[in-house]
């Protein structure tokens, strides 16, 4: 909890000061330090509450340690606590009159520890908290009945935490009491059932469902609701009251990574901004209602409930009324689902959206003059679909004056109409990578008069910041293909055989990010950058690296998958001082000119990524440049001595082969002359 009263500037100048007790008196306290009134004694070994504090303490800082149980006796030493966090323990139960004179606690943290043990005294301990505010009892591993007992009379409770347990099912018992309660964290539990859990929560703003099981979310009425995250379930429904006409106050829904098929049924009347729905099996069926096309389908869908109270329901499917209230949306996320295509009149309800996330979908054209995209549009993204067209006119193009971020990457465009990007004043960053376009000769753009092209004019797009074309099969970049423009941002990687020539040159002055791996880009001269902090000439065949990066004020380097044997340690001495990130696996480096990695890896500011991976070669075997054996090389040569040893094994191989032919020749001589000698010695008679 935050100190009371102190602002974070003031708190980062404040001196810890060490509780004047003597270690003798209160060994316990040797870890403890203060800050105002708040008492910091965590990490410290303890095994009770220490008693040497200064009364008036108003925040109690006890996580970490090892307590089981807290006594009645525990906290009588400072009745003006507000705030007490005993996180991370072992503590097993609180003793019934532990907070018998603790009326001003109001934030009680006692995550992570085991009062599932001891849970029925805990609960008639927290009945003297009458005025508890803030509770925190995750990771407790509380069942149902556990929780509800503990929750009983924690009437001003207004934000509980019970995230991490083993919850089940919740029903009206659950929280019943909890009549001032704001917000609720039940994340990461397993349940699987929710009714009527919320009716006696008429403050209730911010819900946390995500990652249990639920299977769906019907009748939801919770019209006091702000904030839902039912993220990480398996939903296949989230179904509103239809017949409610109060003005639902939910402002975000998260239902991302669940199992949903339709389009939720959101409530008639919301003040809904921000639906998450990626990652989802969601599509839209509005074609299925074309009897003429299907003529065995269906149109309606009945939901029948077990319960004999509740009617059956019978709705229309395919109703463009079952999309609700969603006229003051902002941020759509549709990423990770199945749509196909959008059903008329759906992007028209939403005149306030912004941000359009519909990447990884299967859509097949984009008709930007039908949906009627709002002039509010900031960001569009329909990365990773089907797209083989794109269909604007000037007029369309003209009200998307914020369109400001578009991303068209990993489709299967090849034409485009022809002044797109052109048209849209706000646009900072377009990014057509893995697509069929080419850039346009400025000579060729001038004359035609098409109303679609098979290549992009870049020239007119002045308002660009950013654009990336990988894997564009571009070949050749014009000299004038940016001339007038001011990008900080240009991404040509993966566009195998391309010829740059000058064309980049005009981007000297402002180009910040430049991307040319796996370009086959040799000796190009990048001493005009000076801006330049990011250079990606990975898979490019170097055998050596351009002089030119000496000038450069680089942060980012990616070296990758070069041929590179060495750095010249000049250079190496004049990036490192610099550089933050580099990226050089995948090279052959030789492992007696190793000073360069030496450099790098004594400079602690350099991130060599995947630095343990860092190989080199000698003429035995490839080593890691990390514990590298460097007793084969010469200290002042840099040289392996398997070299000398290659050269000198030949030589000495040769004269004894020769010495071996020599004797085998004279042979017979040298032997007959032996024993003439020796044995053939004239005797006396």
């Amino acid at each position: 909890m935050p100190v009371h009263g102190l602002t974070p500037i003031l708190l980062c100048l404040l001196p810890f000061w060490i509780i004047p007790t003597p270690s003798s008196s209160h060994p316990q306290l040797s870890q403890c330090r203060l800050i105002q009134r708040t008492a910091l004694c965590n990490n410290a070994k303890l095994s009770s509450v220490p008693t040497g504090l200064p009364r008036n303490i108003e925040e109690l800082q006890l996580n970490y340690n090892h307590m089981q149980t807290l006594q009645d006796n525990s906290l009588l030493l400072y009745p003006s606590l507000n705030s007490l966090s005993l996180a991370c323990n072992n503590l097993e139960k609180l003793e019934s009159n532990t907070f018998q004179d603790s009326k001003w606690l109001v934030s009680l943290n006692l995550a992570n520890n085991n009062l599932y043990l001891g849970y029925q005294e805990t609960s008639q301990a927290f009945k003297e908290l009458t005025g508890l505010r803030g509770l925190d009892l995750s990771e407790n591993k509380l069942d149902d009945e556990m929780a509800a007992t503990l929750l009983q009379n924690l009437t001003s409770v207004e934000y509980l935490n019970l995230s991490g347990n083993l919850l089940q099912r919740l029903d009206e018992t659950s929280f019943r009491d909890l009549h001032q309660l704001k917000e609720l964290d039940l994340q990461r539990n397993i349940i699987f059932e929710i009714d009527g859990a919320f009716d006696s929560n008429p403050k209730l703003q911010r819900l946390n469902l995500a990652f249990n099981d639920l299977p769906c979310l019907t009748d939801f009425h919770m019209t006091q609701l702000v904030v839902l995250n039912a993220s990480h379930n398996f939903i296949d429904w989230f179904i509103s009251r239809q017949d409610l006409n109060d003005t639902f106050q939910l402002e975000t829904l998260d239902l991302s990574d669940n199992t949903l098929l339709f389009f939720p049924f959101l409530p008639n009347h919301s003040h809904l901004r921000n639906l998450y729905l990626s990652h989802n099996s969601l599509r839209f069926y509005e074609r299925l209602a074309d009897n003429a096309t299907f003529p065995n389908s269906t149109t309606t869908v009945e939901f029948y409930n077990l319960k004999k109270y509740k009617s059956n329901v019978t709705t229309q499917l395919w109703d463009d009324g079952l999309h609700g209230d969603i006229s003051s949306l902002e941020i759509l996320d549709l990423r990770g689902n199945q749509v196909e295509y959008f059903p008329q009149g759906f992007i028209q309800k939403m005149p306030a959206l912004s941000r359009l996330r519909m990447c990884t979908n299967c859509l097949e054209s984009l008709n930007l003059t039908s949906e009627q995209f709002s002039g509010s549009l900031y960001e569009l993204d329909v990365s990773n679909n089907r797209l083989n067209q794109i269909v604007a006119d000037e007029g369309t193009l003209s009200t998307l004056g914020n369109l400001t971020y578009f991303n068209l990457s990993l489709n299967d465009l090849a034409w485009l109409p022809s002044r797109l990007f052109s048209s849209l004043p706000s646009l900072r960053s377009v990014d057509l990578s893995y697509n069929k376009i080419d850039i346009c000769h400025p000579e060729e753009a001038e004359i035609s008069t098409d109303t679609v092209s098979a290549c992009v004019d870049w020239r007119n797009a002045v308002s660009l910041g950013q654009l990336y074309l990988k894997g564009c099969n571009i070949e050749l970049i014009p000299s004038s293909a940016f001339t007038g423009l001011s990008l900080t941002h240009l991404e040509l990687s993966d566009n195998t055989g391309l010829v740059v020539q000058q064309s980049i040159q005009s981007l000297s002055e402002t180009l910040q990010h430049l991307g040319l791996g796996h370009t086959h880009t040799q000796d190009l001269d990048f001493s005009g950058f000076k801006r330049l902090k990011f250079l990606n000439i990975s898979r490019n065949s170097l055998a050596h690296l351009p002089p030119s990066l000496l000038n450069l004020d680089l942060k980012v380097l990616d070296l990758r998958d070069n041929i590179l044997s060495t750095i010249p340690q000049g250079l190496a001495n004049a990036l490192a001082p610099k550089l933050h990130v580099v990226f050089l696996t995948g090279n052959p480096f030789n492992c007696c000119q190793t000073e360069w990695f030496r450099t790098f890896e004594t400079t602690k500011t350099i991130n060599m990524v995947g630095q343990s991976d860092i190989e080199c070669e000698d003429p035995v075997r490839t080593q890691r440049l990390l514990h590298l054996d460097s007793s084969v090389c010469l200290d002042k040569s840099g040289e392996s001595i398997f070299w000398y040893i290659l050269l000198f094994v030949p030589i000495c191989i040769s004269f004894m082969g020769i010495s071996v032919i020599v004797f085998l020749t004279f042979k017979p001589t040298i032997l007959q002359k032996s024993i003439k000698k020796k044995c053939l010695k004239p005797t006396s008679y």
